[in-house]
């Protein structure tokens, strides 16, 4: 089933994902994001090592209400979810450090001895640092770990019993709709009747609130943003400097979403050698690094049902500024 496997005292972690199968995606994307008008990159290569550390640090953030709101919702309602899934085992896609999901966890095994929890990620760093404080916290937990991308390895992801698959943080409004409803549809491809996907979303709201939680008074999210810079230069012999670039988060009324971009300081003429690509940025040019969608309940309900998934609960804060979304198969 797997590339290649890392035996641990605390689990096993299945590596789906090569550091050399993600450095040929991240040729084609970086080739063609760079090239193209305007210039884009995707999300998914902020999280390198560092960039898994410092998205820790920006949960942390006094802007940033997603991860303290959406961790409120589970503590006051995990039992409910728990109830409703019914679930045998865990998947997380995304789990970064696993941080919210003891509470899931936790409410899960109430109702049962979970048969395995199955955290997913890109980073090994993460996963490996999450499967050590699981391993030490819950020593009879049975852990599975996935080096993966859940958009192309969804199908190769286990059923040890009927599955709760978590996608938290509200990252599912990093997809664009089309591919949005794509995943949506995929991923209900994979699971058995009764098997339950628990969403987080972050809801539409006072922009100005938006804004802010992504571009925060500290500069850590503009760090995040640059530090993919770092990533490319690092992977292909490349000589963008970071601090080339400017950190803007926007607001977008019309599709419902912050987009995160990296505006040129000055013009920028870059190589990076191992593409045989030069890269050159007008002064003031900007490059999207990410989209992030923010949703109301009849739409993406709506799209929920057309991938097969029925919605069975939803769950929010007083202020309604998050929610949690549980449906079945």
């Amino acid at each position: 089933m797997t590339l290649d496997a890392v035996s641990r005292s605390d689990g096993r972690i299945d590596v789906l994902l090569t550091p050399a199968d993600l450095r040929a995606e991240m040729a084609v994307d970086v080739r063609a994001g760079l090239t193209a008008i305007p210039k884009h990159l995707p999300p998914k290569y902020f999280y390198d090592d560092r960039g898994s550390r410092l998205f820790e640090q920006i949960t942390e953030l006094p802007e940033y209400y997603q991860t303290r709101t959406e961790r409120r919702i589970l503590i006051d309602h995990a039992d409910e979810i728990a109830a409703a899934a019914d679930a045998e085992a865990l998947l997380e896609l995304g789990s970064g450090s696993s941080s919210k999901t003891r509470t899931l966890l936790e409410a899960l095994d109430r109702r049962r001895p979970l048969t395995a929890y199955l955290p997913v990620d890109v980073s090994v760093g993460a996963l490996s640092e999450a499967m050590d404080a699981l391993g030490r916290e819950y020593p009879g937990l049975p852990l599975h770990g996935f080096v993966a991308d859940f958009d192309r390895h969804l199908d190769r992801l286990p059923s040890p019993g009927r599955r709760l698959i978590a996608f938290l943080g509200g990252t599912i409004g990093n997809h664009p709709p089309p591919r949005r409803r794509h995943f949506f549809a995929a991923l209900s491809a994979t699971m058995a009747p009764g098997e339950s996907l628990l969403l987080g979303v972050d809801l539409v709201k006072d922009p100005a609130r938006l804004v802010a939680a992504y571009d925060d008074a500290a500069g850590v999210t503009a760090a995040f943003n640059r530090n993919v810079i770092d990533v490319v230069s690092r992977e292909f012999d490349g000589d963008l400097d970071p601090a080339d670039f400017e950190h803007v988060a926007v607001w977008d009324p019309d599709r419902e979403w912050i987009e995160m971009r990296l505006r040129a300081r000055r013009p920028v003429a870059a190589r990076l050698a191992d593409l045989d690509l030069t890269v050159s940025f007008a002064a003031g040019e900007e490059m999207r690094t990410e989209i992030s969608a923010k949703f109301r309940r009849p739409s993406l309900e709506r799209e929920l049902v057309a991938a097969g998934l029925a919605p069975r609960g939803w769950w929010t804060d007083a202020d309604g500024d998050f929610a949690l979304v549980l449906a079945t198969a």
